[in-house]
């Protein structure tokens, strides 16, 4: 396939479509939500218990008796420690783990454009096969970098503008990692502001879940991805 772009898209089109995808997938939406939380917090207390994290408790209460200054000293004396440094990366293993099983959405969605049956099984798209390895490589390096420029405010809002459109176009057209960063850059130089107000919109509905006595949250959380696609398919304009 080829892509036409830039095309300027309407935002209340994209935000409307992203809308409709969402609310054609609620037992979807709340499946995911099912799965990654259940997965989550199974392996998250788990390494929690395995690298005995808890242990720290007694000596984090002590210090925040003691003030601020105390408190944040043994936080960094903590996170110096083996079992922090292995735990952390346990966590990050974690995320990274269940990332492509958002990927799954991208192929229900474009099902529903095809008017195709979409079955519960479509949400594991992003595991099949070698996609896995792909879509995990991807995160990592992704992860990795949003990681090491959280000390800023501008660079982790930028990277995730930059990277937007990576993984879709990963799975619609097998573009690489830095093929799909380079056209997603062509694609933010002439449509900044309404993927920077997508971004946002898609950021608060995602988790005003927490609001509605954290049930909601099993709604609205995958709703990142109904955004991406709507965003995607309004810009990127596909040939055969």
């Amino acid at each position: 396939m080829q892509e036409k772009y830039p095309q300027k898209p309407g935002l209340d089109f994209i935000l409307k479509q992203a809308f409709y995808y969402w609310n054609r997938t609620l037992l979807f939406q709340v499946m995911f939500s099912i799965i990654y939380f259940a997965v989550f917090f199974t392996a998250f207390f788990f390494f929690l218990d395995y690298y005995e994290i808890s242990s720290y408790n007694a000596e984090l209460i002590d210090a925040f008796r003691q003030g601020q200054e105390a408190y944040l000293e043994q936080i960094q004396k903590m996170s110096t420690t083996e079992n922090v440094i292995y735990f952390d990366y346990a966590f990050s293993g974690i995320l990274i783990f269940l990332y492509p099983l958002n990927l799954g959405f991208f192929q229900i969605y474009r099902k529903i454009d095809l008017k195709e049956p979409i079955s519960l099984g479509d949400l594991f798209a992003g595991y099949n096969g070698l996609n896995f390895f792909r879509y995990v490589s991807y995160f990592l390096f992704w992860f990795m970098f949003f990681r090491l420029t959280t000390v800023t405010v501008i660079v982790p809002i930028f990277w995730v503008m930059v990277t937007l459109f990576v993984a879709p176009l990963m799975f619609f057209q097998n573009k690489t990692i830095f093929e799909a960063v380079s056209m997603n850059w062509k694609i933010l130089k002439t449509n900044f502001l309404e993927m920077l107000i997508c971004v946002i919109v898609a950021f608060i509905f995602r988790y005003i879940g927490f609001a509605l006595f954290f049930v909601g949250i099993l709604f609205t959380f995958p709703f990142w991805n109904a955004m991406i696609y709507s965003l995607y398919k309004t810009i990127f304009k596909e040939e055969n």
